[in-house]
This record gives C-alpha cells, structure tokens and sequence, in this order.
C-alpha cells in the first residue's frame, strides 16, 4: 500500500456529503449495530485502525533538526545553562560548628553525587555575628577546594543569600 492510496482512504472515511449531518440517533443505531455484530461473531469484531496511523505505525517520523541541536550544543552553552539553572539541592549550616559542618558538607556532596544532580546551594550565612569573621563561609570554601568532584563555585543570587551562600557545580 503506498502513502497515495492511504490518503485516498483517509478521504474516503472523513469525508461527509455536504449539507447532511448525521444526526446523534443514527450514530447511537451504528454503534449498537455494531456491538450486535461483535456479538455474533464469537471472536469479537475486529478493531479497523486508521490506514494513516498504521501507516505511520510502519514508517516512524523522527525529528532531524531536534538531533542536530542536541549535537551543536558547546560546552560554553552547557556552562551557561548550569549557571542560570537552579540548584538541585541545598544545604544550611546555620548554627554547625566547624567539624560538624565538614561532616555536614562531606555527606552532601556524596549523596548529591550519587544522585546525579549537578548545582548545589551551600547556605552557609555571613559571618556578621560571629567574632573573627564567618567560620562556616571559609570552611566551606575550604572543603570546595581539596573536594575532588566540585567544580566551579561562586556566591549565589540575591534572592539565594548572595555572599552568605555558594553555589558549586559537580564535576
């Protein structure tokens, strides 16, 4: 069967003579005729389908241009994007000492690893309470630096806690 021949039949079964409307009742009689002869036949009817999905059934349609974006995209747009995204995960901690927000930090970065998640948000505050400056925001910095799979980091939107939060790429 060629493609001229499924529309033919496509054609066929859509078209309705002009000025007739099939009223609601014919259609009731049709499909319970129908049901009757499914009835009989022991079997069941069998279900007609479409010439043009079975068509398309046997021929599959698939998206070029989709395939040649996903192939164009660089590593500097790939970059782009994970800087505007959100992060998929963020960590607070306020009120941790030293070694528990190590600890902290270290269990974090694992398990988001894990999960394959690529952006975190380490809520870590300012330091404006603390004497001597913020303990948390330089042990986080730390700990981002000898990490092995953290990649890129800066301090996040205003709306994130601006320099009392950093944002980490995973490598």
């Amino acid at each position: 069967m060629d493609f001229g021949d499924i529309l033919d039949e496509w054609e066929r079964k859509t078209a309705v003579p002009s000025g007739k409307k099939k009223s609601l009742a014919r259609l009731k009689r049709i499909g319970d005729r129908d049901a009757q002869g499914a009835g009989k036949s022991g079997e069941g009817a069998l279900k007609k389908v479409d010439p043009l999905i079975a068509w398309l059934r046997l021929n599959p349609v698939y998206d070029k241009d989709a395939e040649i974006e996903e192939r164009e995209t660089t590593a500097g747009e790939r970059r782009r994007r994970l800087l505007a995204r959100r992060p998929d995960a963020v960590l607070d901690l306020h009120g941790l000492t030293r070694d528990e927000a190590w600890n902290s930090l270290e269990v974090f970065f694992r398990d988001s690893r894990g999960k394959g998640f690529q952006k975190l948000l380490i809520v870590h505050g300012k330091g404006n309470h603390s004497n001597g400056g913020g303990i948390l925001k330089e042990t986080c910095r730390t700990f981002i630096e000898r990490c092995p799979f953290a990649g890129e980091s800066g301090h996040g939107k205003a709306a994130d806690g601006a320099s009392g939060a950093t944002w980490v790429i995973l490598k």
